[in-house]
């Protein structure tokens, strides 16, 4: 570690990188996202969350292994690049950015509806613009300034998810004032499937969204103290995550029949809503929007770190890997922050069914370059083939089940257009090496040979 990043980074201990996970993971994929999955799916979904946790939990222990036995600073992308040459490194770089600027749209998405709680009237755009400028401000902080705000976000996020658990089962016992009638705990197999498998294809989908962000922790976990530690790490993440959000979306199925949930209200808060309860309802609301906020400024994070790796590995303008007083990537955020306008722009022009889109294109993107690391591992590591197989079925089941349903369909065309123009760029980029490889070779070397002394 050189001692530059020593003195601007702070070094983690393995149950810090812990809590950092949690910051950057819950966010709306899970808080809002898992409405839509509910609908589609039913209590089936609960399947989804354990099949997405076990397929995230194969990536992320492929991406630590690779970190601890070769620590690198662009992390996934530097593993592609080592496993399958440039063309992988560069194709993988901007999937990624292309995947977190669409989870920065549908984040401000999503913060928008939340604030619309409490201000029905006022347009999605202008909640998003506000959005985007706070997490501008955050990420010019520095690391530091990252750090301990997503901690302290993540301390509130379980803290609120956990003030749910209690609160629903305090609804189940009759504490509060009788609400409606609830779904109960399904019996049948009609109960638990009520739109049978091609229900719960399209909701995986949303399941591995919940997940998304173990890739930031790839970026993050060069800062570990003991690089060997990043897998344990990530279990403790993983396995807390799954365990909250199996209980928490498996209460508010109990709580509330099926067709309370709604695309426009978090699931926790139309769970809530019957029994009585509305200091609680603004209070998580103002939770939800937190937790949107930070995985947002996790995004902003990631997506300007991996600029900055591509633009220092020439797979970027060079202008994006420099930095103003060594700290502040300010080249690479200006460029985020364009896309981030973009993202406003859409809300204002497509604003019904924007966060679907969004949400579904950004999960889809991710889910590609996570085959790029169960690639990588197998190559570089040799990692497991069981797990290796089993990630990249749940992987692709999860994509494929996404053209089955009406709402994911588009998000699908959408990430495939995104896919198609990278590798458009990347085919091009690999005639222009190719040429500047030739060029390389054609050039005369500087060293003269030199006669040996006759005397």
């Amino acid at each position: 570690m050189k001692a530059s990043q020593a003195e601007s980074e702070k070094m983690l201990k393995w149950w810090e990188l812990s809590l950092l996970g949690v910051g950057c993971i819950i966010g709306t994929g899970f808080f809002l996202g898992s409405s839509i999955a509910i609908q589609m799916a039913g209590p089936s979904v609960l399947l989804a969350f354990i099949l997405a946790g076990i397929g995230t939990y194969i990536v992320f222990d492929a991406l630590a292994q690779m970190t601890s036995a070769d620590p690198e600073k662009g992390s996934f992308r530097s593993y592609a690049k080592k496993a399958y040459g440039r063309w992988a490194g560069f194709t993988s770089g901007w999937v990624y950015w292309a995947s977190e600027m669409l989870i920065m749209g549908s984040q401000l998405t999503a913060l928008s509806i939340f604030s619309r709680f409490w201000f029905p009237d006022v347009p999605l755009w202008i909640f998003a613009s506000g959005f985007a400028v706070l997490g501008i401000i955050v990420i010019l902080t520095g690391s530091k300034g990252f750090d301990r705000i997503e901690n302290l976000f993540a301390v509130m996020k379980v803290a609120a998810i956990v003030m749910f658990i209690a609160l629903a089962i305090l609804a189940l016992f009759g504490v509060f004032r009788a609400g409606p009638e609830g779904a109960g705990i399904p019996r049948t197999w009609n109960g638990l499937f009520p739109e049978g498998f091609l229900g719960l294809w399209p909701a995986l989908i949303f399941g591995f969204y919940a997940f998304g962000g173990i890739e930031i922790m790839g970026l993050l976990a060069n800062r570990l103290e003991e690089k060997g530690d990043a897998a344990k790490s990530g279990r403790a993440m993983l396995l807390l995550l799954t365990f909250l959000y199996v209980v928490s979306v498996g209460l508010a199925l109990i709580l509330v029949p099926l067709n309370r949930f709604n695309t426009e209200t978090s699931p926790f808060i139309t769970a809530l809503k019957p029994y009585g309860l509305p200091i609680v309802s603004h209070l998580f609301n103002g939770v939800l929007i937190i937790a949107g906020f930070s995985t947002m400024v996790a995004s902003l994070f990631a997506v300007t770190s991996i600029l900055v790796t591509l633009a220092a590995d020439k797979d970027a303008p060079n202008l994006f890997a420099k930095k103003v007083k060594n700290k502040i990537a300010l080249p690479a955020i200006g460029l985020t922050a364009i896309g981030m306008a973009l993202s406003v722009v859409l809300s204002l022009l497509i604003p019904g069914r924007i966060y679907e889109y969004f949400t579904t294109a950004a999960g889809l993107m991710l889910l590609y370059n996570w085959l790029f690391i169960i690639a990588s591992s197998g190559k570089l590591i040799q990692y497991s083939l069981t797990k290796r197989w089993i990630g990249t079925l749940f992987i692709l089941l999860a994509v494929i089940g996404t053209l089955f349903h009406r709402t994911s369909r588009p998000g699908f065309l959408f990430s495939l257009g995104f896919l198609v123009v990278i590798g458009i760029v990347t085919l091009i980029m690999k005639k222009r090496w190719k040429q500047e490889e030739g060029d390389e070779k054609k050039r005369p070397s500087i060293f003269v040979k030199l006669k040996p002394n006759s005397e």
